[in-house]
């Protein structure tokens, strides 16, 4: 038996504590508190400031959830103010907004290998209709690589990447799951892992770099 945390709780109870703030401040659960202290009686004084307490605790805890509510609310409306100032995507911008992808988070060295490698499903959905609207380049030849962490279920990393790219699993190669001490610290951001979006086709990436130098070079003239 825990006797020093026993008699810790003991004291706090007779010095009228909730069993919340006993079980917190001791680091022991809210049940073997209740059976520690469940022969004390409280004081009537100490019942009602356990009232109190609890009526001030609801209150905060209600105020900061109706700031955190108008806070959200008032983000909201300046993205959907700022929603309104684009009204549709042409294929001029979208060849434009393909190859600033591209830019950022495309092989850039080499010459056979269009390759383009990112974690958020948005941004591979973009680059997948850059490739598809703007290139043109046939479903056959997209190969996809998935890289993952040993936090990861590969078999459901798999089906993401493929429902997100409308690809099918037999054009994935082999997934790759990394082995990592840290590796539970990155399933919020890295759920599905990365993904790796390739074509094998030289004259499709000097094209594409070609169109970036050429933005580079309308955007300092």
């Amino acid at each position: 038996m825990k006797t020093k945390e026993r008699e810790k709780a003991i004291l706090l109870r007779k010095k009228g504590e909730s069993i919340n703030v006993i079980a917190h401040t001791i680091g022991v659960s809210k049940a073997s508190v209740s059976t520690w202290v469940r022969d004390i009686s409280l004081t009537q004084r100490q019942r009602n400031q356990l009232i109190q307490n609890q009526f001030n605790i609801y209150a905060i805890e209600k105020r900061r959830k109706s700031r955190l509510s108008n806070e959200l609310a008032k983000r909201q409306t300046i993205i959907d103010e700022a929603k309104k100032d684009i009204k549709s995507i042409s294929k001029i911008e979208l060849k434009l907004i393909g190859c600033m992808l591209y830019w950022a988070e495309g092989r850039k060295r080499g010459q056979r290998v269009v390759s383009f490698s990112n974690s958020d499903p948005m941004i591979i959905r973009v680059i997948m209709r850059f490739f598809r609207e703007i290139c043109f380049v046939s479903e056959a030849k997209f190969r996809c690589h998935i890289h993952t962490y040993s936090h990861v279920n590969v078999s459901k990393a798999e089906k993401y990447w493929s429902d997100i790219t409308g690809l099918p699993l037999n054009q994935f190669y082999k997934t790759y799951s990394k082995p990592s001490k840290s590796s539970q610290s990155k399933m919020d951001i890295l759920p599905y892992g990365t993904l790796d979006v390739d074509v094998c086709d030289a004259k499709l990436f000097l094209t594409i770099i070609g169109w970036i130098e050429k933005i580079y070079t309308l955007v300092l003239d």
